[in-house]
């Protein structure tokens, strides 16, 4: 990312951080999972189905991560049928 801004890393980390209140890192991760709700929602595609369009290594990196972020897993997720999703430009 820095290569194309011609910035170096560091200094684009310092300076999203102080803006936003979060890491790169953790924000990627948040707009990952947010996705994830989402194709858990449409009901679509199967939980290793999504582990891959998502570039997981595998549905159980996904499924530690997922709870990491939201404290449930993704099957709770699916069964409490929410729709308690923030819109992707919200976080």
């Amino acid at each position: 990312m820095g290569d194309r801004l011609n910035k170096d890393y560091g200094y684009l980390s310092r300076l999203f951080s102080e803006s936003e209140d979060t890491t790169i890192e953790k924000f990627i991760i948040q707009q990952k999972i947010e996705k994830v709700k989402e194709l858990i929602q449409y009901g679509e595609l199967n939980l290793n189905e999504i582990a891959w369009q998502m570039g997981y290594s595998s549905s159980a990196h996904l499924s530690n991560q997922f709870k990491s972020v939201t404290g449930i897993t993704p099957s709770e997720f699916k069964s409490l049928g929410t729709k308690d999703r923030k819109p992707l430009d919200k976080i």
